[in-house]
């Protein structure tokens, strides 16, 4: 951490320039003594990644900020306000501590929060953004996290731990291949707390990650913008039995969710399809992930077209449905659609449909983009059907 970067002059030349192309500068001589190019332009890079993500770092003056990949792999303050509601008790630790996004706002609602992070730069990066934020109760631990836990003496109500899925610059996806080890540690969190969080990889199939954990009571899937975020699975030491699963949508302030247990969605006896009705529902990316096709129809009260389809209809609009809406403009079949040869501009959705988008695009020479969507699928006849719609969210 180059303390200089905090130089009134520096902080303002990093502020006029953030949408200067950063290749001038990058090739550019020194402009300030003690400070590389290289570390100006990993500044500005850091601020414009934070712009979206990280609204709160971006706004906020002398923010220092670390190598790319560690905004990347940062929570947004999205997310981390969610994950800060999911803490039990007042004593937490966070073993990745990283950027401290997560820490700031699990500090928010903890007493007191133990950011760990190995990473020295990385350690001293947060510190110093956390006095920035005059947050007074994250105490900081440059040291190998479990070998923390280990030596502690102390017992924390939560612990939170983000492990990294690049080891050795090389991607892993079981979670015992992570770092740290949770599966092979997962004892010593348990001895040392009641509740433990964990976030994995979106791509990490579920039942694979109950394969590897225990206890776990609940596994939270995080989409932002229809964007599958966030795995995060609730672990507790004394808990036994099915976890509940919660879909949730984060827009804005407001949150959708919705929660089953597998055994329901399992059980669930599905026997009608309809064709296609006067509202069109695809589920959000969360409700996907989660493989609950079924039980959304009762809750929803909404109808499937087809067993794989994975498209509802209704002839009332349900606007608490969590995914997009459509209102049904005009319905072909796939060989009436062919032989009309309709010329469209068209945003294309493909559901349970033998050919993929970029196919139907080309096939059917439809123009991208638009305000209208054509949605092509199986009907509850096993026919196809392509459908004119408007979105209506």
């Amino acid at each position: 951490m180059n303390k200089l970067i905090l130089n009134p002059e520096v902080q303002a030349y990093i502020l006029n320039n953030i949408q200067e192309d950063i290749s001038r500068i990058l090739l550019g001589k020194n402009i300030f003594s003690g400070i590389s190019s290289k570390e100006i332009v990993e500044q500005i890079e850091g601020k414009r990644r934070s712009e979206k993500k990280l609204p709160k770092w971006y706004l906020t003056p002398n923010i220092y900020y670390p190598p790319k990949i560690s905004i990347e792999q940062a929570s947004s303050e999205a997310t981390a306000k969610y994950k800060s509601q999911l803490i039990s008790g007042l004593n937490v630790v966070d073993l990745t501590g990283g950027f401290g996004v997560d820490s700031y706002y699990f500090s928010k609602i903890a007493t007191h929060v133990t950011h760990c992070e190995y990473n020295k730069a990385l350690s001293e990066i947060a510190k110093h953004n956390s006095n920035i934020f005059d947050t007074k109760n994250i105490s900081f631990v440059n040291e190998n996290s479990l070998q923390y836990l280990k030596n502690s003496l102390e017992v924390f109500d939560t612990i939170y731990v983000d492990p990294s899925r690049r080891v050795n610059t090389k991607k892993v996806f079981m979670l015992k291949d992570c770092e740290p080890d949770i599966v092979t540690n997962l004892d010593l969190l348990l001895s040392k707390a009641a509740r433990i969080i964990v976030k994995t990889s979106p791509l990490l199939d579920i039942q694979s990650g109950l394969n590897e954990l225990k206890n776990v009571k609940e596994i939270h899937i995080i989409s932002l913008k229809n964007d599958c975020k966030e795995l995060l699975w609730i672990i507790e030491r004394d808990f036994t039995g099915e976890p509940e699963i919660f879909c949730s949508e984060i827009f804005g302030a407001h949150i959708q969710q919705y929660n089953f247990k597998p055994h329901e969605e399992k059980h669930f006896n599905l026997e009608e399809f309809s064709m296609p009705l006067e509202f069109i529902y695809e589920p959000n990316v969360a409700l996907l992930k989660a493989g609950c096709f079924k039980l959304i129809t009762r809750d929803f009260n909404i109808l499937k077209l087809h067993q794989h389809s994975h498209l509802y209809t209704s002839n009332i609009l349900n606007s608490e449905f969590i995914g997009r809406k459509f209102k049904l403009v005009k319905m072909w079949g796939y060989r009436e659609f062919i032989n009309e040869k309709p010329k469209l501009k068209a945003n294309i959705i493909c559901r349970n449909f033998p050919l993929p988008v970029e196919k139907v695009r080309i096939k059917h020479r439809i123009v991208d983009g638009g305000d209208e969507y054509l949605l092509f699928t199986t009907g509850p006849a096993n026919q196809l059907l392509v459908l004119l719609c408007n979105r209506l969210d």
